[in-house]
């Protein structure tokens, strides 16, 4: 990042806030820095970050699409996976177009009301995404451990039930945590080092005792975070240990097959998201932590529904039968 330029804006930061009011006044508005303040990159990022956004909103319209035509794909795996793939959408859409229209326009000030409901809509969109990873994860233990109750177990209103308690969990679960931050204090240095409206972000920048928000967020963030990610590492011993008892190779190829999608996509979602949020806050990186955030909330959605399609026939074919109808 340009030295200089960070110092530019810290400077103007500093004196809107001392126009609004004086000593210890409150903060009405955060400027977020974004990766670069270089102008060159910044073009540069516009146009990437762009291609991947529109990449990602298509490829993932697309799937759905090409689920809810295909009548052999309901079935509650691809039940989940057009959720996921509605969830993927909105996830980029809280952050992308902000990101886009500040690298666009070089204005990088945005309110706190709105700073606040980014922070919202962003927290509970990822956590409904780990839920649904987490029920696939289920619906594959289930179809492979217990296929003769498949049919019973995961039935169509267990499935919504499932996929409505994921939504209503995360809200109150973000709910909780902008109550939390919007009780804080901001009267110093409104500078965000980010691209978004992150937790930790913006409680390095509060003036308050932010110990009861710290306190939350790792204890409730983290049974949030990691119950979904122990149900899915669970149901996947369970897994191995069904598959590994088939007698044939050909036999586990096929099985772990229909699992591999799934599974890469978790160690990408988790791999970055317990490496960023599940540790104290003196440990925040600003720079390490905004490449890893990139890579969950831009590249992973993105490459979504070319994981689960490329390597599935039936999605496959799914997706030519929409291509020829809409041709």
């Amino acid at each position: 990042m340009d030295v200089q330029a960070s110092l530019f804006y810290a400077d103007l930061c500093t004196c809107r806030t001392t126009m609004l009011k004086e000593n210890q006044s409150h903060v009405t508005e955060f400027l977020l820095l974004g990766l670069t303040t270089d102008p060159n990159q910044q073009m540069w990022l516009f146009a990437g970050f762009l291609a991947m956004y529109l990449v990602n909103v298509v490829g993932n319209w697309v799937i759905i699409a090409a689920i809810r035509r295909e009548v052999q794909l309901h079935t509650p795996m691809y039940f989940f996976l057009s959720s996921l793939s509605l969830v993927d959408i909105c996830f980029t859409t809280v952050i992308v177009p902000q990101m886009l229209v500040n690298l666009l326009t070089q204005s990088k000030a945005i309110l706190f009301a709105q700073c606040l409901t980014q922070m919202y809509f962003f927290v509970a969109f990822g956590i409904t995404d780990s839920f649904l990873l987490a029920a696939m994860a289920i619906d594959r233990y289930v179809a492979i451990c217990n296929p003769l109750h498949y049919t019973t177990a995961m039935s169509p209103r267990r499935c919504l039930l499932l996929v409505t308690a994921s939504w209503v969990v995360s809200h109150l679960h973000s709910l909780t945590h902008t109550v939390l931050m919007s009780r804080l204090s901001f009267c110093g240095p409104n500078v965000i080092h980010h691209f978004f409206c992150d937790v930790q972000p913006l409680l390095t920048l509060s003036c308050s005792d932010t110990s009861v928000n710290e306190l939350v967020a790792f204890t409730e963030g983290s049974f949030v975070i990691m119950s979904p990610f122990i149900f899915i590492i669970a149901s996947y011993v369970y897994i191995a240990r069904a598959v590994l008892r088939v007698p044939s190779g050909g036999g586990r190829y096929k099985v772990f097959s229909t699992c591999g999608s799934h599974l890469t996509v978790v160690a990408l979602f988790y791999g970055t998201i317990i490496s960023v949020y599940i540790r104290p806050s003196s440990t925040y990186s600003v720079t390490k932590d905004r490449v890893v955030t990139v890579i969950y909330t831009v590249v992973t959605p993105m490459l979504n529904p070319f994981i689960y399609s490329l390597r599935n026939k039936d999605m496959k074919q799914a997706l030519r039968k929409l291509v020829r109808r809409t041709q």
